[in-house]
C-alpha cells in the first residue's frame, strides 16, 4: 500500500447555517476550533447544500450526483423506501479500491442504514434508529446505563424544536461519542493505510438536546436579528410556519441560544480530534475538510427547519485545510457545493471516477476547470413541491413547480432575501435579469435536474398546494420493548424542560400529541 498518499478526513454537522462560525466573519459565535481550521486553511464563504434536506444532500455528497440519478429529492423513510442504484460508484468504493481504509462514525441516513456503500467500517450514531442492533452508539447507552431512554437525541414530539436540556450527561452524548470513536478509528488505524474518515455529528439539528454544561454558553447574549420579509413567502415558506409551537417570542430566543450553543459543543468536540491527528504526525498529511448538509431557517421570516432555497437554509459553511494546496488562512469565494466532494477526495487520492462526464462537481483544487462556478444550482423535491434555484453573483432566482410562482432577489443589495423584486410591477430591466436566469435554469434543470420536469424548453406545470400544518410527532425510537422497561415519553418531556424555566407544558399544543398517540395526556398533570 502506498502510506504516502494523503489521509481525508471528511468532518460534517447536521443543519448547521453558513452564518455560525466565527472565523468566517460571525462574531457572536464561540468556536475556536473551527477558526484554528479556517486560519490554517481555506475558507469558502459561498457554499451551498445541493438539496437542502437530510436524506438528499448526504446522498449527493457519496455519489457526487443529483437526485436524478441516486432517486433522493427528498427525505425517503420506511412507509416510502429508496436506495442508492446498485451499479452507480461511490466514492467510500473508489477509495477503498485505491487502497484507502474507509470509516464512518455517527449519522450517514442512508436507506437501508446498514448498507455500507464501499465503507469497510461503519460505525452509526442514527437520529431515529428503528432497531438496537443496528445503531453503535443506541447500543453503547445501554451498555453505560442509559438503556430506559426512548428519546437519546432530545424529545422529537412536544418539545422538538423547544428549549430543553439532554436527557444523556455530556460524557455519553452523541457529539462526545462522535469524537471518541473517530479518535479510536485513528488510532486503531495508525501506520497501517491510508484512511479516509467520515465524522458526521447529528447536531446542531433539532432537538436542541444541550449538555448542561454547555447549555448558558449564549445565554442572555446579544443575537443577531431574525431576517423579516417585506414581500410574502413562498408557499413552501408558508408551510415551514407551523412546526414550532412558540406561545411567545421568548422561546424562540432561548432556543436560538442552544441551536448556537449545541454547535459550540460541537466545535469542542472537533477539536479533540484535530488535537489527536496532530499527535499521530498526520495533520499536515491529511485533507481536512469541514461541511454542513444543509441549514436550518431558525425563526427567519417566521419559517423553521430546512427544505428552502433561502441562504438560511441552503448555504453552508465550508472550510478546507490542506498545507499542500491551501495557503493559510486563503479565502475562495467561487461557488462550492457538495457535489465537490466527490471528485475532490478522489483528487487528492489520485483515483478515478469510471465516468466523469456525469460529474456536476469538481475538484476544489481545480482552477479554470470545466464546472462553470459564477453559479450555483440547488434543487429540492417532486412534483408540486418541486422547487429550483439559481445563483449568480448577484442574483437569487427561485422557480415553484406549485403554481409557477418564482422570486428573484438582489443579493448584492439586499443579502437577507427580504423582497422579491417580481412581486409587485417589476421594472424591464429586473424582468430582463429574470429571463436570463430562467432561460439558464432551465438548461440546468434539464440537464441536472429529475428528468420530465422540463419539456419542450418549458417548466412542467402542476398545480400550487397549500401550506400544510406540520408538527414533529415521531414515535418511540423502538417500537415495542427491547430487553427492558422505558422511560415513559411523558416523563421525558418532563426531565427534558425542567432546567428549562422559559417552558410552560400548559402553553404548548398538548393536544396534537395526544390526539396522535404519543402522548397519554397526562404529561400536565
Amino acid at each position: 500500500m502506498d502510506m504516502h498518499k494523503p489521509n481525508i478526513l471528511l468532518i460534517t454537522t447536521d443543519q448547521q447555517r453558513y452564518d455560525t462560525i466565527r472565523a468566517m466573519g460571525y462574531d457572536f459565535m464561540v468556536t475556536p476550533n473551527l477558526d484554528r481550521l479556517a486560519a490554517e486553511g481555506c475558507r469558502y464563504p459561498n457554499a451551498y447544500s445541493c438539496n437542502p434536506v437530510c436524506m438528499a444532500a448526504r446522498h449527493n455528497i457519496i455519489t457526487g450526483l443529483p437526485a436524478r440519478y441516486h432517486g433522493f429529492d427528498d427525505n425517503y423513510f420506511e412507509e416510502n423506501p429508496k436506495v442508492i442504484p446498485y451499479d452507480l460508484p461511490t466514492f467510500p468504493q473508489i477509495l477503498s479500491d485505491s487502497g484507502y481504509d474507509t470509516a464512518a462514525v455517527g449519522k450517514m441516513h442512508f436507506q437501508p442504514c446498514r448498507r455500507h456503500n464501499g465503507f469497510t467500517k461503519m460505525e452509526l450514531m442514527e437520529e431515529i434508529p428503528r432497531n438496537l442492533d443496528d445503531d453503535e452508539y443506541a447500543k453503547y447507552l445501554k451498555e453505560n446505563g442509559y438503556g430506559d431512554v426512548q428519546s437519546i437525541h432530545g424529545v422529537r414530539h412536544l418539545l422538538y424544536m423547544l428549549p430543553q436540556r439532554s436527557l444523556i450527561d455530556e460524557a455519553h452524548h452523541g457529539s462526545s461519542w462522535v469524537s471518541e470513536r473517530s479518535i479510536h478509528y485513528l488510532k486503531e488505524n495508525a501506520g497501517k493505510r491510508p484512511f479516509f474518515l467520515w465524522a458526521s455529528f447529528i447536531a446542531p439539528h433539532p432537538p436542541f438536546d444541550v449538555p448542561d454544561g454547555w447549555a448558558d454558553l449564549y445565554k442572555g447574549k446579544e443575537l443577531p436579528p431574525l431576517k423579516a420579509s417585506k414581500t410574502p413567502v413562498s408557499t413552501a415558506a408558508e408551510g415551514k410556519k407551523c412546526i414550532a409551537d412558540y406561545p411567545e417570542e421568548r422561546y424562540l430566543q432561548r432556543a436560538r441560544e442552544l441551536y448556537y450553543a449545541s454547535i459550540s459543543f460541537v466545535d469542542y468536540n472537533i477539536g479533540k480530534i484535530l488535537d489527536y491527528l496532530k499527535e499521530t504526525g498526520e495533520y499536515d498529511n491529511t485533507l481536512i475538510l469541514f461541511t454542513s448538509d444543509h441549514g436550518e431557517m431558525l425563526g427567519d421570516y417566521g419559517t423553521f427547519q430546512k427544505m428552502l432555497p433561502y441562504d438560511s437554509a441552503s448555504r453552508i459553511p465550508f472550510i478546507a485545510r490542506y498545507p499542500k494546496k491551501l495557503d493559510a488562512g486563503s479565502i475562495d469565494g467561487r461557488f462550492v457545493d457538495l457535489n465537490d466532494l466527490l471528485p475532490t477526495f478522489l483528487d487528492i487520492a489520485g483515483a478515478v471516477y469510471p465516468r466523469p462526464e456525469i460529474l456536476p462537481g469538481e475538484s476544489i483544487f481545480i482552477k479554470g476547470g470545466k464546472k462553470e462556478r459564477s453559479v450555483q444550482y440547488v434543487e429540492y423535491g417532486h412534483e408540486n413541491k418541486r422547487w429550483i434555484c439559481l445563483r449568480n453573483k448577484r442574483y437569487k432566482y427561485n422557480y415553484y413547480y406549485g403554481g409557477g410562482r418564482e422570486e428573484l432577489f438582489d443579493m448584492e443589495q439586499d443579502p437577507d432575501e427580504t423582497t422579491n423584486l417580481l412581486y409587485e410591477n417589476p421594472g424591464s430591466e429586473i424582468l430582463a435579469v429574470k429571463e436570463e436566469l430562467r432561460f439558464l435554469l432551465t438548461e440546468y434543470e434539464k440537464r441536472c435536474g429529475l428528468e420530465g420536469y422540463v419539456q419542450d424548453g418549458r417548466f412542467a406545470e402542476f398545480e400550487e398546494g397549500t401550506p400544510g400544518f406540520y408538527r414533529e410527532n415521531n414515535p418511540p425510537i423502538f417500537p415495542g420493548k427491547q430487553d427492558g422497561e422505558y422511560i415513559s415519553l411523558e416523563e421525558e418531556v418532563r426531565r427534558a424542560a425542567a432546567k428549562e424555566p422559559v417552558v410552560n407544558l400548559e402553553e404548548l399544543d398538548v393536544s396534537y400529541f395526544t390526539k396522535r398517540g404519543t402522548l397519554d395526556g397526562s404529561i400536565l398533570d
